[in-house]
């Protein structure tokens, strides 16, 4: 299919530009939207450093840009924004519509192999074997200098992504991330679905399970994760941060995990701290 870049919106914003881009994806075999600050050196042809951000569940690609109130300290600090939907759409599979109660076939941020959702929901390989790369070739952003965080299934996404592709991103953060799939009923749910009943599977998919394999600490300059302790989805064993923390400490992996009080699941979790994890990745990709 191709991969030529179709601009349906764009907003000037902070100095910059907001945009939405649609392509044909070659591996999801369907139409596949992103969004992406440019912020305003990016605009001057400057190539400058990107974070890529993986959204939760029932979001898709512009639910970042517009709740999470990132676009003006990035302007300041030289750093684009990429946010690419969670999951394929429209592919008319039997189940896509109610998958898991939420509304879509979130895709979880994996290459599926059980029917029917094997043909469409690849997200793995669609973001780091094709969306990348066309960010690349296609706008004023330096690959090479690249960050990841998310929140919540996206902050699984991030925490996975970062761990299973080692020297691929440079910084890491997460808000609320489901840190121990194979271990809660959001991730079984989606892993039997998408995987089957391989445990093996599983386990190249939980962040966890990974962070215990590490020889050396894959981040040294740390990761950052802020959990709210008013989320009902950690009362509910849905997030498991300890289990990560356990993790992190067992692979000598510096790990700030900042334990929230008062705070919820949602977006004004994430405008509160938006700062402070702009810039740790700002520090970590050269910004200062």
């Amino acid at each position: 299919m191709s991969t030529l870049l179709d601009l349906k919106d764009v907003h000037a914003c902070f100095g910059g530009a907001q945009r939405t881009y649609e392509h044909a994806s070659r591996e999801i075999g369907l139409p596949m939207r992103f969004s992406v600050f440019l912020p305003p050196a990016a605009l001057e042809n400057h190539r400058v450093p990107a974070l890529l951000y993986l959204a939760g569940l029932t979001c898709n690609e512009e639910t970042f840009m517009i709740k999470a109130g990132a676009q003006r300290l990035a302007a300041q600090l030289g750093l684009a924004l990429i946010a690419p939907d969670t999951s394929p759409r429209g592919a008319n599979v039997e189940g896509e519509s109610a998958a898991w109660d939420f509304g879509v076939a979130a895709g979880f941020y994996l290459d599926a192999t059980e029917a029917p959702w094997e043909r469409h929901w690849r997200m793995e390989s669609y973001l780091l074997a094709e969306l990348l790369p066309l960010v690349s070739v296609s706008l004023p952003v330096d690959t090479q200098r690249l960050g990841i965080f998310g929140h919540s299934m996206g902050g699984h996404g991030a925490l996975t992504l970062a761990l299973r592709h080692p020297g691929k991103f440079k910084s890491l953060s997460a808000f609320a991330p489901i840190s121990h799939p194979t271990q809660c009923p959001w991730g079984q749910k989606a892993f039997k679905g998408y995987l089957g009943d391989d445990a093996v599977r599983w386990a190249q998919h939980d962040a966890t399970l990974l962070m215990q394999r590490q020889s050396a600490p894959p981040y040294p300059g740390g990761i950052l994760i802020d959990q709210g302790l008013a989320d009902k989805f950690l009362v509910e064993q849905q997030l498991l941060p300890e289990a990560f923390e356990a993790a992190c400490q067992q692979a000598g992996q510096a790990l700030t995990l900042r334990r929230q009080p008062g705070y919820d699941h949602g977006y004004y979790f994430i405008q509160t701290f938006i700062e402070d994890h702009l810039r740790h990745h700002a520090r970590a990709l050269g910004l200062g």
